[in-house]
């Protein structure tokens, strides 16, 4: 194993470990979400907003894992492309000198023999850079609008079936469900980049 395959195996462990530790804080969200509405329910808005600063706070860690571990992705990719790029150098090197030789002999079918493989390397070639290509442009690092305490305790409120709007600013439940759900389905397309 060469020095670049050790460095691409341990970029490909730390992608994975960054989204094993974005997996984690996803978990903790969910739990301080539910936090949020025993401590809603319970009539202890103080305790929910701590809950829900914590929410925000594992959400936005959960996403810097995410962008992070798409990054070290990317450069996985690179890593990988180099590393196939310097097999099928030596084999076109191989081939060459093959070529050299089978020409002084002037064997016909060395030479038809090498020239299909040579072929072959090269379509193999195509394919492998093709698909780094793809993987290139596939990876993609996550954006989100800052939420705000105050939006996550509405929702909370909202889903547990209670009414805080006398302690909230008004003008913010408008656009609750639609900025949570495209958050959400960033979360999914990121998670489906990654697998």
């Amino acid at each position: 194993m060469s020095n670049m395959e050790k460095h691409l195996f341990n970029l490909k462990f730390a992608a994975k470990e960054l989204n094993r530790n974005a997996k984690k804080c996803d978990k903790e969200e969910k739990a301080e979400k539910a936090k949020i509405k025993k401590a809603i329910q319970k009539g202890n808005t103080e305790v929910a907003r701590i809950h829900a600063e914590n929410a925000i706070r594992q959400k936005n860690q959960a996403i810097n894992f995410l962008r992070m571990s798409a990054r070290v992705d990317a450069v996985a990719a690179r890593v990988q492309t180099a590393v196939t790029m310097g097999k099928v150098t030596k084999s076109m090197a191989g081939v060459v000198k093959s070529m050299d030789a089978t020409l002084r002999s002037m064997n016909l079918e060395k030479i038809s023999a090498l020239m299909d493989k040579f072929e072959h390397q090269f379509e193999t070639l195509d394919v492998q850079t093709q698909q780094m290509e793809d993987t290139m442009s596939s990876t993609t690092t996550l954006t989100t609008p800052q939420n705000q305490v105050d939006m996550l305790l509405q929702e909370m409120a909202d889903e547990a079936g209670l009414d805080l709007n006398m302690e909230l600013p008004q003008g913010q439940t408008g656009s609750v469900g639609t900025s949570v759900a495209s958050t959400e389905q960033h979360k999914c397309d990121a998670r489906c980049c990654q697998t």
